[in-house]
């Protein structure tokens, strides 16, 4: 079991950037791959970016086409937080994000069995 808390969102204009962060609870943080999705007004919830566990010191790690080249997502696992690092942010990424868990990687909101609560980034043109 774990719980996710994301934190960082906010208002920022078009081109700025944010750093999204999710803290875990549980000392099994290092066996959990994480993804980020977001849920803007009016649509599913798409995936984001996501990267996986650290069995082998190797993060993979995954991103949208709408995130490629522009967020990076990153763990530290010692502080049990995964980071979203979103630059030259555009009014299209306005939504909800949220960070979720689970054993293995991937892109269907389906796959991940933990979820937080989400944060706010409105992004203004």
């Amino acid at each position: 079991q774990v719980q996710l808390v994301e934190s960082g969102g906010g208002l920022v204009q078009a081109g700025g950037s944010l750093r999204l962060s999710c803290a875990a609870s549980g000392r099994t943080f290092s066996s959990y791959a994480m993804g980020w999705f977001r849920q803007a007004p009016g649509k599913e919830r798409e995936f984001v970016a996501g990267i996986s566990w650290s069995g082998s010191n190797l993060y993979g790690v995954d991103y949208a086409n709408s995130a490629k080249g522009r967020f990076t997502i990153s763990r530290d696992n010692a502080k049990n937080t995964v980071y979203l690092q979103m630059n030259s942010l555009k009014p299209e990424d306005t939504a909800v994000y949220y960070c979720a868990a689970d054993s293995r990687r991937g892109r269907l909101r389906s796959e991940y069995a933990y979820w937080g609560q989400g944060t706010q980034v409105t992004v203004s043109s």
